[in-house]
């Protein structure tokens, strides 16, 4: 069976840098793979509080279901949509306030940690790339001491 490669795997060349990656999506994964387990075991929680019978089926399925967007949200990250999407679902996080009034808190708890991704994570971005200008720059100007 012939083994299939990426594109950068075949335009990759000895001594070529890695790319490097964005720390905006790294910190915004994070964050929202652990909103995603504090959603799924939130609805375990309140499926538990209500029972099969008083409508915590429902319940739960609503939190399993935002508990995988935000996993997939996790993957789309790099599109330029992305972000937008986790704002989305931090408002839907919020928004299960109405099931149960812990998890406004919860909400507003996992939106202030996704501002900090985003902006912050921004913020590092930026500073890679101007620190990644100004040693191309270096290079540039002293080639025999790169």
């Amino acid at each position: 069976m012939a083994q299939r490669y990426t594109k950068a795997q075949l335009a990759w060349r000895p001594g070529m840098p890695k790319p490097r990656r964005s720390t905006r999506v790294l910190f915004g994964s994070s964050t929202l793979a652990l909103q995603a387990l504090a959603v799924m075991f939130a609805g375990l929680a309140m499926f538990g509080l209500r029972g099969r019978l008083d409508g915590g089926l429902p319940v739960l399925i609503v939190s399993l279901v935002v508990a995988a967007a935000l996993i997939v949200c996790c993957a789309v990250l790099t599109k330029p949509w992305g972000i937008a999407a986790g704002w989305a679902l931090q408002v839907v996080t919020v928004l299960l306030g109405l099931f149960h009034p812990a998890m406004y808190v919860v909400g507003v708890i996992f939106g202030c940690l996704w501002a900090y991704a985003v902006i912050k994570g921004g913020t590092i971005d930026r500073e890679n790339a101007e620190r990644d200008r100004a040693q191309a720059a270096w290079e540039a100007e002293h080639p025999d001491q790169a």
